[in-house]
């Protein structure tokens, strides 16, 4: 397991730069209280233009007291300046498993 998230490391590390190819590793854990329930973390490879993304890669889950498995997950988004202070965006996501599950997400920003 460790070999495919360092390999996915490798592969999109490649190119660093404003628009184009990136790498995105993220942890993300969540709480009942201040009971740790689980975490997961995404190791994304991923490519960006100048308002949309598309990264994807594999997901570690480690729910709390159970064994850790690896899955796959994804996310493509974007935004659209509406004016010089406000942009709407959004994104969709998904991850496999037993049952695939999937998310949206959508906003406003308002730069003061």
């Amino acid at each position: 397991m460790k070999s495919i998230i360092i390999a996915s490391l490798l592969v999109a590390a490649g190119g660093a730069a404003q628009a184009g190819p990136y790498a995105n590793v993220e942890v993300n854990s969540s709480y009942s209280g201040s009971d740790n329930t689980g975490s997961a973390t995404d190791v994304h490879a991923g490519f960006e233009g100048t308002n949309w993304y598309v990264q994807g890669g594999p997901v570690l889950l480690a729910p709390d007291n159970a064994d850790a498995e690896v899955q796959l997950s994804g996310k493509a988004g974007g935004s659209y300046g509406i004016n010089d202070a406000l942009s709407v965006y959004g994104e969709v996501s998904f991850l496999t498993g037993d049952t695939n599950s999937y998310g949206t997400k959508a906003g406003l920003k308002y730069n003061f």
